[in-house]
């Protein structure tokens, strides 16, 4: 069960962006830094489990963790990070869904910033009143929600198959490849239960370890096959559907899937699969964002937290409704590559002497040190995404002519 409680943390607006973000790499080179990347984030959790096993405290947290470790800087960093991750997932969650119902709706309605801003605003509204009920209450519905999303996701799968043409799994251009690793990397990402796994499994380290290896690998099996299904089905460059066109608007994998295939029981498949996932990791990461800033504005005044956890993403999706994509890389690029990459690494260093340990932490930690930086140039315009995309354009066409 709580395999699966992994599992489903995974399969949110990461598994939404992945085609979108790794179809220039091509299917092969996708896969070897998925797996790259879910392992070290399988090292970075099995960390983190360690640490909150010998602390056995209800009262765990990372920001906390890393303050033992490496003092204020460690600490302030952690809460930066984490505020990072909470608070831009909830944005891309609610800019996705918004997205998903309009592109589903605007041919019979027509499209336009009122029905964008009038779809966001009932979105918004309807997550953030599940979230807003509280983890009892939303754990009465988490597991029925995780059946339909896993009869969903088959759904779309087996349709999608008969679509795929092989020859686009072929096509590869590495420089698209650096590009991709935030999104990787949130698809990934489940490491803020870790604390609630540890105590739910009542601090048994060996079980928490299969437990968070079994769920990560059913997620990444799930991953590698929805980038199959889309670099297979969606065209490389050509069209409005296609993936490039896609990645420039800041689209889910599933709204050009849906236009492509012109099914529409695929698209309401879709449109269910999509939204339920944004509706489960909304609310667990809603809920985590809560119970932050209770900590942080003191637990008297709950309209006051729930104005500080859920308006700030509301109004930046308003503000930026094609958001999806670039809050999803700002996420895992900074945050997640920060706090659950670099940072645990430093702690598995300094409590290890042995040189192959060490050796380990510093490769794990230069990885993610690597993401980061490769990040933060992309988002100041260091590397030349247009000039990529301009030559992949180019190179895709030559090779598909061949």
């Amino acid at each position: 069960m709580i395999a699966l409680l992994v599992t489903g943390n995974l399969i949110g607006a990461g598994i939404l962006a992945l085609p979108m973000q790794t179809g220039g790499a091509g299917l092969f080179f996708s896969f070897l830094a998925m797996a790259v990347f879910c392992g070290a984030m399988y090292f970075s959790a099995i960390v983190l489990a360690r640490e909150a096993v010998e602390q056995q405290e209800e009262d765990f947290n990372y920001p906390s963790l890393y303050g033992k470790y490496l003092g204020p800087v460690g600490k302030w960093l952690a809460t930066i990070a984490n505020l990072l991750i909470l608070y831009g997932l909830l944005t891309a969650y609610i800019g996705g869904g918004a997205t998903i119902i309009v592109s589903a709706i605007s041919d019979k309605a027509g499209s336009g910033p009122v029905l964008t801003i009038a779809v966001t605003l009932i979105l918004f509204i309807a997550l953030s009143a599940f979230t807003a009920a509280g983890a009892g209450f939303v754990a009465r519905y988490n597991q029925l929600l995780m059946l339909f999303l896993g009869l969903c996701f088959a759904a779309l799968v087996v349709m999608g198959a008969g679509h795929v043409e092989l020859k686009k799994m072929i096509f590869h251009d590495l420089r698209f490849l650096p590009i991709a690793i935030p999104v990787i990397l949130t698809a990934f990402h489940f490491h803020n239960i870790i604390p609630t796994i540890c105590k739910d499994m009542e601090w048994d380290l060996p079980a928490i370890s299969r437990a968070m290896l079994l769920g990560m690998v059913i997620g990444f099996i799930m991953n590698l096959i929805w980038v199959a299904v889309g670099i297979g089905v969606l065209p490389l460059t050509v069209g409005s559907n296609s993936i490039v066109s896609g990645f420039e608007q800041g689209l889910p994998a599933t709204v050009p899937l849906g236009r492509m295939l012109a099914n529409s029981l695929f698209s309401a498949v879709a449109i269910a699969f999509s939204l339920t996932a944004i509706c489960t990791s909304y609310a667990a990461n809603g809920i985590g964002l809560m119970d932050f800033n209770r900590d942080l504005l003191g637990g008297e005044n709950k309209l006051k937290i729930i104005a500080a956890t859920f308006l700030p993403p509301l109004i930046i999706a308003l503000l930026f409704p094609t958001v999806f994509l670039k809050a999803i890389g700002v996420v895992g690029g900074v945050g997640i590559a920060l706090l659950f990459g670099v940072l645990p690494a430093i702690i598995f260093f300094l409590k290890h002497r042995s040189l192959p340990a060490r050796f380990l932490a510093l490769t794990v930690g230069l990885l993610f040190t690597a993401a980061l930086l490769v990040d933060l140039s992309n988002d100041f315009g260091l590397i030349k995404t247009d000039a990529i995309l301009d030559d992949l354009l180019i190179k895709s066409h030559m090779q598909l002519d061949q």
